[in-house]
């Protein structure tokens, strides 16, 4: 589950956003003034920062650079200000998008989304750890490279891709390229079983790859 730390002085936006990111079950923490802000990445491990230009105490920008002295979470810029001045010292102070409100909240989840790809932070939760690396087709958990094979790498990558979320049978067999030509039923079951030896602790009774009755499967995050 991706975890949000969100630093923003308007309610309204905040009051929004929570809504909408704990209905796609994200965990959202959102804080008002830059020292709280501090506080939460010092005591708490977060997957992506969404930092406000104006805030109390002190500019978004200055604390953008803190932030970035302290941490490698990426930080996404999400600010009234759309002056290119802005833009430029804030990707210079190490932030990783800016996003120009106002916007719709499918476009900020799709850059989380981007932002989190490029860096490899899939997942950052210390139990169930996930890091991508796309250039060379490798997926890590515990910090150790799974060996997979290319339909495993496939089907793994589409459920972290797309965590929470529950994915038919039909969608498995359509984004493998070895299944896009057969019924894909047994074939995605053995699958299924060959990853869950690989990831599960106890593959007999899953709690990462679950199976969704009539459905499909679902990758699901435990914090």
């Amino acid at each position: 589950m991706i975890k949000i730390l969100m630093v923003e002085d308007d309610a309204i936006i905040t009051e929004f956003l929570t809504k909408y990111f704990t209905d796609k079950e994200y965990i959202l923490t959102a804080v008002i003034k830059p020292s709280q802000g501090l506080h939460a990445i010092k005591k708490e491990q977060f997957d992506i920062i969404i930092l406000d230009l104006t805030l109390p105490e002190i500019d978004g920008l200055e604390l953008c650079k803190q932030l970035n002295s302290l941490t490698t979470t990426p930080i996404i810029i999400s600010s009234a200000r759309s002056d290119i001045n802005d833009k430029l010292i804030a990707l210079e102070y190490g932030a990783d998008d800016y996003l120009a409100k106002p916007y719709d909240p499918r476009e900020l989840e799709a850059r989380i989304k981007t932002v989190l790809k490029r860096t490899g932070k899939i997942a950052s939760d210390e139990n169930n750890a996930f890091i991508v690396n796309e250039e060379s087709s490798e997926i890590f958990h515990h910090n150790q490279a799974l060996v997979l094979t290319p339909a495993e790498y496939q089907m793994l990558k589409m459920f972290l891709d797309n965590p929470n979320r529950s994915i038919s049978r039909a969608d498995i067999a359509n984004s493998i390229d070895s299944m896009r030509f057969e019924s894909g039923v047994e074939s995605i079951n053995v699958l299924i079983g060959r990853i869950r030896k690989k990831i599960e602790n106890d593959p007999a009774k899953p709690q990462l790859l679950k199976t969704i009755r009539g459905i499909g499967y679902r990758f699901a995050y435990k914090i």
